[in-house]
């Protein structure tokens, strides 16, 4: 969540900012192929921010969309994280939507407006559905 938090909503907007702050962080940007498939032909940089045990990537679009990305996370500990995050910031959320994928039926999408202030973010947790979950994606665009 820190990553997502430290990175995404500071930055979202700003892709120079968090590739800079990336590269301050001492996150490594991942080979071609490999960013290839989490941008899936759009332009941008992704870095790795894997700690142990748990991979970790770090997505920044170049029209300012940010996303974190992990393998291996539950549906509802994703939830309950993301939001105590918000809390923690100080931020202002509301949950505007929530379905299962219309593309892929095994992942859970959940639709937040966040705010600070006049600042504020449209976030998207896709999660994969269940308790033993899977990869799990946030993403930050600037509202």
């Amino acid at each position: 969540m820190g990553l997502f938090i430290q990175g995404c909503l500071a930055f979202a907007g700003n892709p120079s900012a968090l590739r800079g702050w990336a590269k301050q962080t001492a996150l490594q940007p991942v080979p071609d192929q490999a960013r290839a498939a989490f941008l899936h032909g759009a332009p941008g940089q992704v870095f790795d921010a894997s700690i142990p045990d748990t991979k970790l990537a770090l997505i920044s679009s170049d029209d300012g969309i940010c996303s974190a990305v992990t393998d291996k996370a539950a549906e509802q500990a994703v939830t309950d994280a993301l939001e105590a995050g918000f809390r923690k910031a100080g931020l202002t959320f509301r949950l505007v939507i929530e379905h299962d994928d219309a593309t892929v039926s095994t992942i859970h999408d959940r639709e937040y407006l966040v705010a600070e202030g006049k600042i504020g973010w449209r976030v998207l947790a896709a999660t994969v559905k269940g308790e033993a979950g899977g990869e799990a994606m946030l993403t930050a665009a600037p509202e």
